[in-house]
């Protein structure tokens, strides 16, 4: 039984997802379809790859993942199905499959061939399913497209590092649904480069000099008035091995969120200054 996951841009009021879902049922019989997310916000990239990267490696090897954020078919646009780790990948060679291509070799990559056969308006539905069907019936990557060398990277997916190793800028790359900020500085480059020495991270003009495992740790849970502790600010390694900024139990319609609380947003910069 095929399982093919979708993430999109494409948001849940239109009609889009629906019809994608009905010609996936149509054909691949006894597919079972699971939403990664749709509400990416539109053409980003980015937040896409992060999504995408957090969620694949959860499901069954062979599974297929279908991309539709910046997936119109133009001269800069390549149409591809990789495979990597496993998993089968379709979208637009634009950078969202960066995340994964920079760690893990890819075992396949085409570019789709099949346009020709395909009058298209809506290549997620008209293109994508159709080679997710070929892949969910056996068929290979070569059939349905000729194999490439390389795919596009995102520029700005990592930190730099100045020349005296004493500070990484880093950038932010996601905001999620509770307003926490997550920067593209993760714990194995953070740890490299602290090398037992004090730091200071700042964000724009907060300073945290505690990165935490767990929201929690944050809390002194034997101090009084723990339940006013709501909205403190903290930082944390999430589960994603990134640093993230949050406010503790935040709520945007509450106490608030990192993004709204200390004015960041996607693309502001991260710094970690290491102190001798």
């Amino acid at each position: 039984m095929a399982i093919i996951t979708l993430t999109t841009d494409f948001g849940v009021r239109d009609h889009f997802v629906g019809a994608i879902k009905g010609f996936i049922l149509s054909e691949i019989e006894g597919a079972t379809i699971v939403d990664i997310s749709h509400l990416v916000s539109p053409f980003n990239i980015v937040e896409a790859s992060y999504i995408l990267k957090n969620a694949y490696k959860t499901f069954p090897e062979g599974t297929i993942h279908i991309i539709g954020v910046d997936s119109e078919l133009t001269p800069i646009n390549k149409h591809v199905a990789v495979k990597i780790d496993g998993h089968y990948f379709i979208g637009a060679d634009n950078g969202i499959l960066s995340f994964l291509a920079k760690e893990i070799n890819p075992e396949k990559m085409v570019e789709i061939n099949i346009h020709d056969r395909i009058e298209s308006v809506f290549p997620v539905l008209d293109v994508f399913v159709k080679v997710a069907g070929h892949i969910s019936r056996g068929g290979t990557l070569e059939v349905i497209g000729k194999s490439i060398g390389e795919l596009k990277m995102l520029k700005g997916l990592s930190p730099i590092i100045n020349n005296e190793e004493n500070q990484i800028t880093g950038t932010v790359i996601y905001v999620d649904n509770y307003g926490n900020i997550i920067t593209n500085i993760s714990k194995q480059t953070f740890e490299r480069y602290k090398r037992g020495r004090n730091f200071e991270l700042w964000a724009r003009n907060h300073k945290f000099t505690n990165i935490y495992f767990k929201y929690s740790d944050s809390i002194n849970f034997d101090a009084e008035n723990v339940t006013n502790k709501d909205g403190e600010k903290l930082a944390i390694f999430n589960s994603a091995g990134l640093i993230e900024i949050a406010i503790y139990r935040s709520n945007l319609d509450t106490v608030g969120g990192a993004s709204t609380l200390l004015g960041l947003s996607y693309r502001d910069t991260i710094t970690v200054n290491f102190k001798n």
